[in-house]
């Protein structure tokens, strides 16, 4: 969730430092930091790319190396076959989410095929694309004016064609509802993937009016596999790129108990848990149905093992 917005800082600085080299203009500001010349600005714009960039290639080495560990489990027929680690792949996905869900709607089915996301940045790594490229239609909401703007541009033809729908807003619990009444969503609707960042548990927990075949949730995996907390409920909240964010697997777990919804799996990085109604569960994947059973640890973050820790007030459900 923290690479797209990342990204276009350093494509930004990147411009600015480009014009005030180009000009010879001094001082100037890139990503917020005051250089006193555009030699000074160049070599900070390398160092903050280097940085991103090992970042990224750290977080994808290890996902690499999670998914070939799960691959030559399941041909040793040492993993459930219900699991869905195994079918984990990406392709527009920031991890393995895009195999986890082509397999979770193999196993359940498909209704009315279509998705909902919010969280999804400039459209070209999210949990939706496959779908909509598959054919499928859906409702995108992105806050980010700059990210909504690129969706308009590089998404006109499935925008102008019906088959996408674009809101720009933040979500807050408040709001989500009407947001999704307004905008034609069915209250059949497959998919909906919650990715913001810090009020996911208490979005979803407003979503009244709809009724998913699955949900992909983002959750904290720092916060372990028992501890059922969450962050307190800030309707402008935003996240701070610390492991002060969001819900832990088992909060998430028991809140979609509530909704009428079971827990089927955990990406291998840690980040995102999947949900499938319960009357379409069966025998169909790993059980039992809790965090204990599926919860994977953080995969992620400057070392590996989630984002840097912080202390904040999280509260027990």
């Amino acid at each position: 969730a923290d690479g797209e917005p990342a990204a276009a800082t350093v494509r930004r600085a990147a411009q600015r430092t480009s014009r005030a080299v180009r000009a010879g203009s001094a001082p100037v500001h890139v990503a917020g930091v005051l250089c006193t010349g555009p030699r000074m600005a160049s070599t900070f714009l390398r160092k903050i790319r280097d940085t991103l960039v090992a970042t990224l290639a750290s977080r994808l080495d290890l996902l690499d190396r999670r998914m070939r560990d799960l691959a030559l489990q399941a041909r040793a027929g040492e993993l459930d076959p219900r699991s869905l680690l195994p079918h984990g792949h990406r392709c527009y996905s920031q991890n393995a989410e895009d195999g986890m869900i082509d397999e979770t709607f193999r196993r359940v089915g498909t209704g009315s095929r279509y998705f909902v996301e919010f969280g999804v940045g400039s459209g070209l790594e999210n949990n939706t694309l496959a779908l909509l490229l598959a054919g499928w239609r859906g409702l995108w909401i992105e806050a980010d004016p700059a990210s909504a703007q690129a969706i308009r541009v590089g998404f006109a033809g499935a925008l102008a064609a019906g088959r996408l729908t674009l809101v720009e807003s933040f979500v807050t619990a408040e709001s989500i509802d009407g947001i999704l009444q307004k905008a034609g969503v069915p209250e059949d609707l497959d998919l909906l993937s919650i990715d913001i960042d810090g009020n996911d548990y208490w979005v979803w927990k407003a979503i009244r009016s709809f009724r998913p075949r699955a949900v992909v949730i983002e959750y904290n995996a720092s916060l372990g596999r028992t501890a059922r907390v969450v962050r307190p409920y800030e309707p402008g909240l935003r996240w701070d790129g610390s492991a002060a964010f969001g819900a832990s697997l088992a909060a998430l777990e028991a809140l979609g108990h509530e909704k009428g919804f079971s827990l089927v799996g955990c990406d291998a990085a840690g980040v995102n848990a999947f949900f499938v109604r319960q009357d379409l569960v069966g025998d169909h994947f790993l059980a039992p149905g809790t965090a204990t059973r599926h919860y994977q640890p953080p995969r992620y973050g400057p070392t590996g093992a989630g984002h840097p820790p912080r202390w904040a007030p999280f509260y027990e459900v």
